[in-house]
């Protein structure tokens, strides 16, 4: 008998509109950004749906399409997981849109069984290790997005661990409100912009905020700005003349002029500020600008020069601190999260608790998208509340305040999700058919079923299992020896209800 429990889902409010074609709505600055080899691990297990399996394609084909693929920009990767993982095909496969665009399209679900960690080892010994015949590139950005359903992901926490340890960026797209904790726990930090949840049928609303965190982790010769004080700064970016005997580097940089606009060393502008300019040989990789002006925006231009060639040029702009920087201000309201979920309840947390900074907490929460507003006040003492006579399997929109006797307030807010109602099978009986068959007959056809789960023992440390749809409530089994356990299990949208076991 096995129980799976959806756990709570916990996002940012980011509302996106999207439509048109995909290449149309985003910047020309996105299709050369990037350089770096991007493994897409998608669920193509028999819990998932042929509908929702086909909607994840179509979600990767929107999301890639805007960016430049080749040796030397980006490469992609896609592992199936099922049964065995299959390697649909490797970072070295395709090198332009219209092939991979193709190969998406003729991507067909494995089915069997979801055999997550299996698929995680093939991941790090033969795609995203560099050095191996077809692996990652050296010395770029990694990343590996998985794709799931959120049903059994397995005991994945180790091999993500590994994953990360060495370098990888780690991004997860659920479509189901299971395994939270277990999810949250292997993406990469900031866990806000590297954890989705999302339902299959609005998948496409993520998209670009997916995109744009992949782009963060592998945007191309970043140009960076660190250890900012009132007189010095250190400039940091990825080397790109490296083994170059002739190349260099060439900085130019200075107070920002009347006129001039920030970032652009060669706008115009009227004053006598000159510039400074500094050199630095082809294997570096940061520059320290000291004897800076404080509380001044300066403007940085680096250019990459080989054989007196520009092969590339970067420009940004900071600004130095004040002489004696204001102490830093007491942030009222830093986090909230969510936790012991239940089909009509959910427990929120926030912090820090201030008691004397903060009058009261105000929480106003409302179903989405049109449900009544609903107001809940919590003394200055307390940092956590239980929300009561929620509705089932519903998306709630909740803003936590924490109101100063000023007036002024901090406010946080949060997308939390109830449980969905999970009823159990019952009366499953078994009726021998001869020959190692077996006859299984159940009830069921309960709302939201999506179909059943079936197991059964073949044999020592074997196990076989089958999907069946919502509207099949009985199914005939071979090979099934003496004493064997099988087991059905309802499915429904986010997690399996409990199911029930029976001996052969």
């Amino acid at each position: 008998m096995e129980v799976r429990k959806a756990l709570t889902c916990v996002l940012l409010t980011v509302f996106l509109c999207s439509g048109g074609d995909a290449q149309d709505s985003v910047p020309d600055s996105v299709l050369n950004c990037c350089e770096g080899d991007v493994l897409f691990l998608l669920d193509s297990s028999g819990s998932v749906a042929s509908y929702e399996f086909s909607r994840m394609v179509d979600f990767l084909s929107e999301l890639l399409l805007p960016f430049s693929l080749g040796p030397d920009q980006v490469r992609v990767g896609l592992l199936q997981v099922g049964t065995e993982p299959h390697l649909e095909f490797g970072f070295d496969a395709y090198s332009s849109q219209q092939g991979l665009q193709a190969a998406l399209e003729r991507t067909k679900q494995l089915k069997g069984d979801t055999n997550t960690v299996e698929a995680l080892l093939m991941a790090r010994a033969r795609v995203l290790r560099a050095g191996v015949p077809g692996g990652a590139r050296p010395d770029l950005p990694r990343v590996l997005v998985w794709l799931t359903d959120g049903v059994d992901p397995g005991d994945v926490q180790e091999p993500m661990a590994r994953l990360r340890d060495e370098g990888v960026a780690v991004l997860v797209v659920s479509t189901g409100h299971g395994n939270y904790q277990v999810l949250r726990e292997v993406v990469s930090p900031p866990t806000e912009e590297h954890l989705f949840f999302v339902d299959i049928d609005d998948i496409s609303i993520i998209a670009e905020d997916l995109r744009n965190a992949i782009i963060e982790i592998i945007r191309a010769e970043r140009l960076q700005v660190k250890s900012v004080s009132s007189t010095s700064a250190q400039l940091e970016w990825r080397p790109v003349l490296s083994g170059s005997s002739s190349g260099y580097y060439d900085i130019i940089f200075g107070p920002v002029r009347t006129g001039q606009i920030p970032g652009v060393p060669g706008s115009a502008g009227t004053g006598s500020e000159s510039f400074q300019r500094i050199t630095r040989p082809a294997h570096s990789s940061s520059a320290q600008l000291s004897g800076l002006r404080p509380d001044t925006t300066y403007n940085v231009t680096l250019t990459a020069k080989n054989n007196q060639q520009t092969i590339n040029k970067l420009q940004t702009s900071f600004t130095t601190h004040t002489v004696n920087p204001p102490e830093p201000q007491i942030q009222l309201l830093s986090s909230v999260s969510v936790s012991e979920s239940s089909s009509n309840s959910v427990r929120v947390s926030w912090a820090p608790l201030l008691p004397r900074l903060i009058q009261e907490y105000q929480l106003e929460y409302s179903a989405l998208p049109s449900g009544p507003l609903r107001v809940l006040r919590v003394s200055n003492t307390h940092n956590s509340t239980v929300l009561t006579n929620l509705l089932p399997d519903t998306q709630y929109l909740l803003t936590v305040s924490a109101k100063q006797p000023s007036g002024k307030e901090r406010a946080m807010t949060v997308k939390v999700c109830t449980q969905e109602v999970l009823p159990a099978l019952s009366d499953l009986q078994l009726t021998s058919m001869g020959d190692e068959a077996v006859q299984l007959r159940w009830k069921g056809s309960f709302d939201g079923l999506r179909g059943y789960w079936v197991t059964w023992e073949r044999g020592h440390s074997q196990r076989s299992t089958l999907y069946l749809p919502p509207n099949r409530l009985s199914t005939t089994l071979n090979h099934v020896p003496s004493r064997a356990r099988v087991c059905v299990s309802p499915v429904y949208r986010t997690a399996r209800g409990e199911g029930l076991c029976c001996t052969a």
